[in-house]
């Protein structure tokens, strides 16, 4: 096989870096969206919000800081039952009792106006029927409005990594068919030339016998 070029090198390190950042990727992905939808079993329901609340006590934040909690209560229609509504999935596994948290963040009064927004928002909402989502094996007596983790935002999660991993495949083939196809023309090049030298080598042998006969006179 012929010596690789710089640029050839550096083309296959390129796509098995890709592929590497891929797997990576996968697994991050995997993680992050496909494993909570995977265990994700909430299912359609009904509920009507019946009053909402900015409580008194503030919650922790992941650690950051301390934010304020909006808890809302709603009566699922089809089992007749109170349940505590959350915004989504998320706001389930960090506070059980809150309906919305807004981002960590040690402004006070921001953290404050941005809640009350939220709460104007839903007492719009107050007595009318909307769809939501519930789960009573994990999480009995509440509800989510939105689900975070869904089958699409799997999917174009995973599409990125296997965009990569493609691409780097990719890469790592067409330089591997350019130098296969480098060493085939090289190969039937060298096969022609020898060819010809062989021609002319049996041509001048030939040609020495002839004028040793004397069938060719000499010039």
């Amino acid at each position: 096989m012929p010596v690789s070029s710089v640029g050839e090198d550096r083309a296959i390190l390129l796509g098995f870096t890709m592929m590497a950042f891929s797997v990576l990727m996968f697994f991050v992905v995997g993680i992050t969206m496909v494993k909570p939808y995977v265990n994700s079993y909430w299912e359609e329901a009904s509920c009507v919000a019946l009053h909402s609340e900015i409580l008194e006590k503030w919650v922790d934040c992941r650690g950051v800081s301390y934010v304020p909690c909006l808890r809302v209560k709603a009566n699922l229609t089809g089992s007749n039952q109170t349940a505590t509504l959350h915004f989504n999935e998320e706001s389930v596994l960090l506070a059980s009792e809150c309906f919305y948290i807004p981002k960590c963040q040690m402004d006070r009064a921001e953290l404050q106006i941005e809640v009350e927004k939220v709460k104007n928002s839903l007492d719009t909402h107050l007595g009318i029927t909307s769809s939501c989502l519930t789960d009573y094996t994990r999480h009995p007596g509440e509800a989510i409005l939105n689900r975070k983790f869904t089958y699409e935002k799997a999917l174009i999660a995973l599409l990125w990594p296997c965009l990569m991993l493609v691409g780097g495949a990719v890469l790592v083939g067409l330089v591997k068919l350019t130098q296969f196809l480098s060493h085939v023309s090289s190969e039937m090049c060298s096969e022609a030339e020898g060819g010809r030298l062989t021609s002319r080598h049996t041509q001048g042998q030939l040609y020495r016998l002839l004028r040793r006969s004397g069938i060719v006179s000499a010039p």
